[in-house]
């Protein structure tokens, strides 16, 4: 692998975390290996990886983000990394903030009940 590859792995493990990455990992097939080492040397190792903004930062905008753009599949796992980028609950709720008044209502109200299951898990499980 490259340098970018390792060192968005090491990013990727780093946000969301061992034992997210090895699920990931052990559920790759030949068919979705080129799209996994594609997101892990381009967003983990080049963006996240990136120090211009903090994660803290980096995981406001990416919630922000996937809510504006209706993928909110991805916001469980966002909202689950949080723990380890040092988003705050009243960050999320910013970001979310910010996504009713710039992309709708809607969109934000969907986030926000994503974002209020995921973290009643996560309290759950500790």
């Amino acid at each position: 692998m490259t340098e970018r590859y390792d060192r968005g792995m090491t990013t990727r493990r780093a946000v969301l975390g061992d034992a997210h990455v090895d699920r990931a990992e052990a559920a790759k097939s030949a068919f979705d290996t080129p799209f996994q080492d594609f997101i892990t040397e381009g967003a983990w190792g080049t963006l996240w990886a990136d120090e211009t903004i903090s994660r803290r930062e980096r995981s406001m905008l990416t919630l922000a983000l996937l809510a504006a753009t209706g993928n909110f599949e991805e916001i469980p796992m966002h909202i689950r990394a949080t723990a380890n980028t040092g988003a705050s609950r009243d960050d999320v709720m910013q970001a979310f903030m910010h996504v009713a008044v710039y992309a709708g209502v809607p969109k934000a109200n969907h986030a926000i009940k994503l974002a209020k299951a995921t973290f009643n898990e996560m309290d759950a499980q500790t």
